[in-house]
């Protein structure tokens, strides 16, 4: 698979809701083995109801199937998922070039705890600008809030 190959799309609820939620799922159990299985299969449900269909969502695509996508609301990435066989492939680094030209800059916060996810927003000139101890359910996880500007 090369880069050439992959196509960024809009969202289509009809089509990509079951797909980028198992997405979702499978990269999160990987990049976020400590919040545990148990919450993130609980939490896919509002990916499908809540955060997909109130976002602007891009999906990355390879030979018409959906293998990444990015979730933006304004500036902000809400969330940016690559199927956990995909990554690596630099889709995740195309999904933010396709954010960053739509939108001129753009934030973001990542556990800390994953740090394969810090490298990677870090390599492509993000720069932390803010801590938090807790995540958006209150968990005791660290966030780091990330900017970058085009």
């Amino acid at each position: 698979m090369e880069n050439q190959d992959i196509v960024i799309r809009p969202f289509d609820a009809a089509t990509d809701i079951e797909r980028l939620s198992g997405i979702w799922l499978e990269a999160s159990l990987k990049a976020h083995p400590f919040v545990g299985e148990p919450r993130l299969v609980e939490q896919r449900q509002l990916i499908e109801d809540e955060y997909l269909p109130k976002s602007e969502t891009w999906v990355a695509c390879h030979a018409g199937e959906a293998i990444g996508f990015v979730s933006l609301l304004d500036s902000h990435v809400g969330g940016i998922f690559v199927a956990p066989d995909r990554q690596g492939m630099g889709v995740g680094r195309m999904l933010i070039a396709h954010a960053l030209q739509r939108k001129g800059q753009l934030s973001l916060e990542v556990y800390t705890a994953n740090e394969q996810a810090i490298r990677f927003y870090e390599s492509l000139g993000f720069s932390e600008v803010s801590r938090r101890d807790v995540d958006d359910f209150g968990f005791p996880f660290e966030n780091a809030a990330l900017h970058l500007k085009g």
